[in-house]
Parts: structure tokens; C-alpha cells; sequence
């Protein structure tokens, strides 16, 4: 099966699925310099000793009720309102997360790790090109962030304008090589514009890097599904991971690959059956 016997995923389901992906993606790996290391460090917050992305939903519940109790002390404080917002949107909460780092900005208005997570929040609350902006004035010529240009490609391929997607991934990657998340939002790029062959590519690359994590191998999953390889992809969604986590994962990726009737309508293009 190519790009081309997917019309039906190409502008609808597929931009939808692999853009969520993308921009999740790509949202978490940007501005996690510092002590504040936000979605992939240790929340400093009470009774908080893991990190975010780690949380089954009960912590993350428990995280926002704590972080948020924190906030409502010292609203003006600001690793407790980059904290409160990350985990918001863990929690899928993005209107709020923006609102609260709207007011962290106010206090930082030239902070550039503040103006990052602004720009984050604004992506994920649907504002893309207020994004676009606000990641524009975080980012410094001089000494360049990778995070940053990595999250910049994501809005531009939300916005389908992938060509500049793509040069916004090189340039993080010339500066940070063979950094796997970017390899992955890259792939993500071709799943967007049809190109599965490419996408997988590229996450296979990422996926051999060290730093790759479950997110990675998820896109990765998610690529093999769309080509119908689906025992392949429900065995990448579940290795290295334990049994209740790949299970999650898999479960997702059916979710993912079932929304508007996609398994049927990949298996009968790929003249395979349907997962049971």
C-alpha cells in the first residue's frame, strides 16, 4: 500500500491523528534546559518525585491538585507556573494552561524559557500563529535552541506549510544531531503530506537513538498501522514497556488507527484483515 491509496487519510484522518502526534510531541521536547526541566524532569512540587510524563492519570490528578494549590499562593511565582501549566496540559486542560502562563509571561516578559512554554501552551491551545511569533522572540540567532526549532516545524506542519517544517527540523538537527525527537516530528512531517515510506524512515533512525522514548516508538506504531502492518505495529506499541503500560499503548494506537472506521478501511486497501 503507498502514500497514493490513501486519499481518504491524506488531508482529513491522517493530518488529524499524525498531527496530534507531532505537535505532542514536539511541545514536550521543547525548552527543558535548566533546573525547570518541565514534562521530562521532576516537578518541584509538593509530594512530586517523578517525572510528569511518567505519571499514570491518578499522579497527574493528584500533581495538578498540589501544583495548583501552589499557585493559587504565589501566582506570580514562576517555576510553580511553568510547572502548573505543563501538567494542565498533560491533563488536556490547554485553555487553562494558557491562561495561566499568560499571567507567568506578564511577570517574564523576557524570559526566554517563559516565553517558550507561552509559545507551547498557545500551540496546544489551538493558537498557532501566535505560537509561530511567540517561539520566534524566544529564539536567539546567536546561540540557537534546537527545542525551539523543533517546535516552530510542528505549528508550520500544523499549518501545512511543510517545506518549512522540514527546514526547521534540519536546523535543529544541525544543531543537536541524531536527536530522536526531531527525527520523529520529521517523520510525522511525511505522514502529514502522505509519504508513509519516508515517515517510517525516518522513525526508525529515531528509534535507534538512545534518548528515543515511548512517544517515538508510539509514531512509529501509529506509521507501520497506517501501511496495514498491524501485528507489527501493536508489537513496536508494546516493547520495552510492562505489561499495563504496552497494553495503554496499544489501546491507544487501536483508538488512533480506529477513529472514522481506519482499520476497516486500511485493510481493505491493504487487502489484509482487520485487528480482532
Amino acid at each position: 500500500m503507498t502514500a497514493s491509496s490513501l486519499p481518504f487519510l491524506r488531508f482529513g484522518l491522517l493530518r488529524g491523528m499524525a498531527g496530534t502526534l507531532l505537535m505532542s510531541l514536539a511541545l514536550a521536547s521543547c525548552a527543558t534546559q535548566g533546573q525547570d526541566r518541565m514534562t521530562t524532569g521532576s516537578i518541584a512540587a509538593p509530594r512530586l518525585t517523578k517525572p510528569v510524563e511518567s505519571m499514570t492519570a491518578p499522579e497527574l490528578s493528584e500533581a495538578e491538585r498540589s501544583v495548583g494549590a501552589a499557585y493559587d499562593r504565589n501566582p506570580k511565582d514562576r517555576a510553580t507556573g511553568l510547572n502548573y501549566a505543563t501538567i494542565l496540559r498533560m491533563n488536556g486542560k490547554n485553555e487553562q494552561a494558557l491562561a495561566v502562563m499568560q499571567q507567568v509571561v506578564i511577570a517574564n516578559p523576557s524570559d526566554r524559557e517563559v516565553l517558550a512554554a507561552y509559545g507551547k501552551a498557545q500551540a496546544a491551545a489551538g493558537q498557532l500563529e501566535q505560537a509561530l511569533a511567540t517561539i520566534a522572540r524566544a529564539q536567539t540567532p546567536d546561540r540557537p535552541d534546537w527545542r525551539l526549532y523543533s517546535a516552530e516545524g510542528a505549528v508550520l506542519d500544523q499549518l501545512g506549510r511543510s517545506d518549512e517544517a522540514r527546514r526547521k527540523y534540519r536546523m535543529a538537527l544541525d544543531v543537536q544531531p541524531n536527536e530522536p525527537s526531531v527525527l520523529s516530528n520529521l517523520g510525522m512531517s511525511y505522514v502529514l503530506s502522505g509519504d508513509l515510506r519516508a515517515a517510517e524512515t525516518y522513525l526508525r533512525t529515531a528509534i535507534q537513538q538512545p534518548a528515543a522514548d515511548s512517544r517515538v516508538r508510539q509514531n512509529l506504531a501509529l506509521v507501520v498501522g497506517l501501511q496495514g502492518r498491524f501485528a507489527e505495529a501493536e508489537e513496536i506499541a508494546r516493547k520495552e514497556l510492562t505489561p499495563s503500560q504496552a497494553e495503554a499503548n496499544v489501546t491507544y494506537l487501536r483508538g488512533m488507527l480506529s477513529q472514522q472506521n481506519a482499520w476497516a478501511r486500511l485493510a481493505v486497501l491493504a487487502g489484509k484483515p482487520g485487528p480482532g
